[in-house]
């Protein structure tokens, strides 16, 4: 997933953190991991084990971070030779990546017999481990048993991806690529507002077919809808985000529903919130981003259309679209609905009167033409109290405070409910 380097550049800004690297054949990842992590904002230090060394030389790893590499346990370098401590006191986070099976190992039973195992023991700060090993050591009972004790301990475990494997196999056990477990890292730093929540989101424009090689549609780029379903995932939602014609990347962790026309973008955001299941996976958070054709064609040829010289222009008939938002809003029991919409004029006016027409809690309003396409935005909050803006910033800190925001007023409805019921 490549996002724009400007949605990158604040991401992990202030944040010190431990890039542990271990002896596996995915170590070169380590080396574009280190300037990902970079790009987002972060200072990354190395901390090497003998065995990663003969991958990757220490030198890549100073020269890309500009910070000295530490491997040996009793590196001179720290003037109380207790590298073990004062590295890990400085940091964040740790993250592990490559963790071999053997490094896994030490860190469940607690070894301590080189730098990183004795850092990774005497830490005070979060442990994040990148598995990347061959299928068959990972599927192993003793791997397996490891990463769920792992897991118990607190250490949060990043991956593995499946796929081709330096031995010729393919199977689960590549270490995530670098710029997802970057991602991963972005996230693990989001307050986890949205925790335990299902959230679904649209994003993008909707195409209306008017005959197979034509149709009607709109400038929205999907750029603020996908920039909301990574923010909600990262502030600890389960995200679905339907998505009309786009060539953005899947924001990580998000599960993506692909769709066309405004009608299918309805029968796939009703059969999200109404599907069967036990329990029924029912969402709590509807956000509607997608910029919905409002009319479809229900003429729509067969055939190419041709220009016919002579003959007047093709006839063509419309029917209207079904409001996506309003319906969901008017579900029994519906999950807590935001609105976006592109005005052209009276932001507050026009968009105060759109939430009460389609009977949403919170509208969130933009000049249109000043957005789609572009990697910016400004918005203008409108709820049953007022309105509020905020200022112009990149799409991906914008959707940060919008969560944030949508959060509270969610938290303040469960308040509210709670305090109705008795609870």
């Amino acid at each position: 997933m490549r996002l724009h380097e400007s949605a990158l550049s604040t991401d992990l800004q202030g944040r010190h953190l431990l890039l542990g690297v271990t002896g596996g054949v995915a170590a070169y990842k380590a080396a574009e991991l280190a300037r990902e992590l970079q790009r987002r904002g972060a200072t990354v230090q190395v901390v090497m084990t003998e065995a990663a060394t003969r991958f990757v030389g220490a030198p890549t790893f100073q020269a890309l971070t500009g910070e000295p590499v530490f491997v040996d346990q009793w590196d001179a370098r720290v003037d109380n030779n207790m590298a073990h401590i004062d590295l890990s006191r400085r940091a964040d986070a740790i993250l592990i990546a490559p963790a071999t099976a053997d490094f896994i190992a030490k860190l469940v039973h607690g070894l301590a017999d080189d730098l990183l195992s004795t850092m990774c023991l005497a830490r005070d700060c979060p442990l994040l481990v990148a598995p990347a090993m061959n299928r068959q050591m990972w599927q192993n009972p003793a791997t397996q048993r490891n990463v769920v004790r792992l897991r118990t301990d607190g250490v949060q475990i990043l991956g593995p991806d499946s796929g081709d494997q330096a031995c010729g196999e393919t199977g689960d056990g590549r270490m995530l690529e670098a710029e997802d477990l970057a991602e991963e890292m972005t996230a693990f730093f989001v307050p986890k507002r949205l925790a335990g929540r299902r959230v679904l989101v649209t994003a993008g424009p909707t195409f209306e077919a008017i005959d197979p090689v034509r149709g009607i549609t709109n400038l929205s780029s999907g750029k603020m809808g996908y920039a909301i379903a990574r923010a909600c995932r990262q502030a600890g939602g389960d995200v679905v985000l339907v998505s009309g014609p786009t060539a953005l990347p899947t924001p990580q962790g998000v599960r993506r529903i692909d769709v066309v026309s405004a009608m299918q973008m309805h029968e796939a955001v009703i059969g999200e919130l109404t599907g069967s299941g036990s329990p029924p996976r029912r969402q709590q958070l509807f956000i509607s981003v997608a910029a919905v054709a409002d009319w479809r064609v229900t003429n729509v040829s067969g055939q190419k259309i041709k220009k016919v010289e002579g003959k007047p222009a093709p006839k063509i008939e419309f029917a209207q679209n079904p409001d996506i938002l309003a319906s969901v809003a008017h579900l029994p029991d519906p999950p807590y609905c935001v609105g976006f919409a592109a005005e052209s004029e009276d932001l507050e006016r026009n968009g105060d009167a759109k939430r009460r027409r389609k009977g949403i809690p919170l509208l969130i309003a933009n000049i249109g033409h000043q957005t789609f396409g572009r990697d910016d935005n400004e918005v203008l909050l409108i709820d049953e109290a007022g309105a509020q803006s905020l200022p112009r910033a990149n799409k991906h800190a914008l959707a940060r405070e919008l969560v944030s925001a949508i959060a509270m007023r969610l938290d303040r409805q469960d308040q509210k409910s709670e305090a109705r019921d008795g609870r």
